[in-house]
């Protein structure tokens, strides 16, 4: 066994850590037995799952499945994985401390465990906490306000992986390929073949040999060579923190039939209802597109003073915008329609990608700070406004321009993105811009751009990577 460091958990099963004892409530343990038996799992041998990455919604699944399925200690191991050495800083710790004295149940828990002065030290700037270290008993870095239950942490990767029979990618889109890359070293000598569940909302862009979108679930293909058929994408409208809290969810676990269905069933949950899809790249991608024009709906909220007009406005264009861009990707653009728009409202309301926005129109943030922020973690928006302009303003991908009877790169009928990628990428422009943007006399009906997207042959399979 590969030396890490694992977080033992206390014997006694309590719910988010609390007083109350879990029990078999909901058929959990049935569910399990399901899954075991669809995977091959024989008696005596666990179910190992392990969630790589620790963000938001990477820690909120694992807590997720660590509350329903952590009990059945003889069937199933969950933990998660994440890089060792991340120093929390001094002002974190004192408003950790403060969290944890207004809540009962995690001071009592935190005592119970002989975690407690740990804190009390580094509110004192007596000792210096890390976030692996806090993880474990239940605090995700990039949400602090939100305990979760204890985890099962470790941060050797090869001791997380390498007999995992599922992997949970907790990761945001620019990290993934290099972690899996490093991954597959450690699966060279594998017999069973792991299934792998996405949950990052970003993708990437290449323009050879054609222009064409790469999407995490496709990066961990090429990466592990583990077949597309055992990797799932799950995603759908939803903050991680509320559905911590059983605020009501629902989200869509996208892939092979063989795996989706069984997996829909196992993660379904009274507040968290799970439903199959078999489009999986195309779910993919629009998951990251939402993130691109939260962005701007950040900005617009900040510097209208959120005006309900002016986001009203900006609302109308960026999903007319993003159903233009849907009939490039995908044949029957509209079975995307309520997933899409879905998960755009609930980022536009409460997402990281919109309180971005915000944040750099306030002038609170700067682009110079990166897209990596403390507290939140990472801005996926911010790349993914890069690639699809990148892709969408290539020529070969020309298309008839309305007014002008000529042929023009699609991101001259997307002119969000545009500015978006002015404001962002080449930062020929402020924050301010986006206002001018929708300001502008010339900017066509959002009506019109909808109807230009129904009534051509928009359809490009080859920027999904499809012959």
């Amino acid at each position: 066994m590969v030396a890490g460091s694992i977080e033992v958990m206390d014997h006694n099963r309590y719910l988010n850590g609390g007083s109350i004892p879990i029990q078999n409530h909901n058929g959990l343990e049935e569910k399990l037995d399901e899954l075991r038996r669809v995977l091959g799992k024989t008696n005596g041998d666990l179910l190992r799952i392990v969630g790589v990455g620790a963000g938001a919604w990477g820690s909120v699944f694992a807590a997720l499945l660590q509350d329903s399925y952590g009990q059945f200690r003889d069937k199933v191991q969950i933990r998660i994985w994440r890089r060792p050495g991340r120093a929390v800083d001094r002002a974190t710790a004192e408003h950790l401390f403060e969290v944890i004295n207004s809540r009962e149940d995690v001071l009592r828990r935190l005592i119970r465990r002989c975690a407690y002065l740990k804190y009390v030290e580094a509110r004192l700037g007596d000792r210096t906490l890390y976030a692996d270290e806090i993880l474990k008993d239940g605090f995700c870095l990039n949400m602090i306000d939100m305990p979760l239950c204890p985890l099962k942490v470790v941060t050797n990767l090869q001791e997380a992986v390498w007999d995992a029979d599922i992997v949970v990618n907790g990761l945001p889109s620019t990290e993934t390929c290099d972690v899996f890359e490093e991954i597959s070293k450690y699966w060279n000598e594998r017999i069973t073949v792991p299934i792998i569940i996405s949950l990052a909302k970003g993708i990437e862009a290449a323009l050879k040999p054609v222009p064409h979108i790469i999407t995490p679930t496709q990066m961990i293909n090429r990466a592990t060579r583990v077949p597309i058929e055992n990797i799932l994408y799950l995603g759908g409208p939803n903050i991680a923190s509320e559905i911590y809290n059983k605020e009501y969810a629902n989200a869509r676990i996208c892939g092979a039939e063989k795996w989706r269905k069984p997996f829909a069933q196992f993660l379904r949950q009274p507040h968290f209802i799970v439903w199959d899809n078999s489009d999986l790249v195309t779910h993919e991608v629009m998951g990251g597109l939402k993130n691109v024009y939260a962005i701007g709906a950040g900005m617009v909220a900040a510097l209208t003073n959120e005006s309900a007009t002016s986001k009203s406005v900006y609302f109308a264009h960026c999903t007319s915008e993003m159903i233009f861009i849907t009939h490039l990707l995908a044949e029957e653009p509209e079975k995307l329609a309520g997933p899409l728009l879905s998960d755009t409202y609930v980022t536009l309301l409460k997402g990281r990608n919109a309180w971005y926005g915000q944040m750099l129109a306030k002038g609170e943030l700067s682009l110079d700070m990166g897209d990596s922020i403390s507290g939140k973690g990472m801005i996926q928006g911010v790349s993914a406004v890069g690639a699809f302009y990148e892709l969408l303003s290539q020529s070969s991908l020309s298309i008839p321009h309305p007014g002008e009877s000529k042929p023009v790169a699609p991101v001259e009928l997307c002119p969000i993105l545009k500015i978006l990628y002015k404001i962002l990428i080449t930062r020929e422009q402020k924050a301010q811009a986006i206002l001018q943007a929708l300001r502008d006399e010339t900017l066509n009906d959002p009506r019109d751009r909808i109807e230009i997207a129904q009534s051509h042959a928009f359809y490009r399979p080859s920027l999904l990577g499809q012959p």
